[in-house]
């Protein structure tokens, strides 16, 4: 979520319709089963089973790219404080507010297991009601372990889920790849739409599976994205990745709000699980 614009489609992937949402339920799962039948184990979640700020052990509030929007002239100032995220009732809520703060017009917060966990290969998913509106941009992502060490997009980055707020938005998901090829950015999205509603009418699941072949996205357990990584210039994404979850206001990519955006606007999770083949767990996984 770095530099967003147009989806440059520079491979083929398979394309699927959407359907469905995910029950309202937040049982505790241990395993998984891919979508090719592999079994998964839990090696990592927050289930957001406490009250207060997110779990410090686990997150970290990202604040260093308020001055600059992030790279993306984005408009929302991040805070560190429960008036933008809170832990409540078993839900995470990173709230987007219409105030002016710090030279801002709004405010939101942005979270992330950057030096607490990260890995390589496996299953992640969240379950998520999103917010709406023209200029709302919310995200569950990844970025590279290493990139404070080569940057972007050298590190490579993997976009879970994130939607672009609007009357042609608030229905679609998208899950995308960001990586360095040869020195230029290179980007290869999907997306896919609701049938009928739109996100911020119920929970979904949003998921992705991730071997050394290829990364697959879903939603609700229905895929939608599939790219093959064996491809050399694509070595980004046989590295270890952490877990990002932000509420962006404006942007390149959604533009900013306008005079139909209401606030307050809040993305609640309801979990977020990783898991992995129990054959890769030891050296692919790293707890700081």
């Amino acid at each position: 979520m770095l530099k967003k614009g147009r989806f440059l489609f520079i491979s083929i992937g398979a394309l699927y319709i959407l359907s469905g949402c995910a029950s309202p339920s937040s049982n505790y799962s241990k395993s998984a089963t891919s979508k090719t039948g592999e079994e998964y184990q839990l090696i990592w979640a927050d289930e957001f089973d406490y009250e207060g700020l997110p779990d410090s052990t686990k997150w970290i509030f990202e604040t260093k790219g308020n001055e600059y929007g992030w790279g993306n002239n984005e408009l929302q100032y991040h805070t560190t404080g429960q008036n933008n995220a809170m832990v409540a009732n078993g839900v995470l809520s990173i709230t987007a507010r219409e105030e002016s703060i710090e030279g801002r017009d709004y405010s939101s917060a942005r979270i992330s297991t950057q030096n607490k966990f990260d890995f390589k290969y496996g299953k992640i998913e969240a379950r998520i009601k999103l917010p709406y509106g023209q200029g709302i941009w919310p995200a569950f992502w990844m970025l590279g372990a290493n990139i404070g060490t080569i940057g972007w997009p050298a590190c490579g980055e993997i976009d879970v889920m994130e939607m672009v707020g609007g009357p042609d938005g608030d229905n679609t998901t998208h899950c995308t790849l960001h990586w360095d090829n040869d020195g230029k950015h290179a980007k290869y999205g999907q997306s896919h739409s609701l049938s009928t509603g739109i996100l911020a009418d119920d929970f979904h699941i949003f998921s992705a599976e991730w071997d050394d072949q290829e990364i697959r996205g879903f939603i609700d357990d229905t895929q939608y994205f599939k790219t093959d990584i064996t491809p050399a210039q694509l070595s980004e994404f046989h590295n270890n990745f952490y877990i990002i979850l932000n509420l962006a206001v404006g942007g390149n990519w959604p533009g900013s709000p306008d005079a139909t955006t209401v606030f307050p606007q809040t993305m609640e999770v309801d979990f977020v699980r990783v898991y992995q083949k129990p054959s890769v767990q030891a050296p692919k996984v790293r707890n700081h």
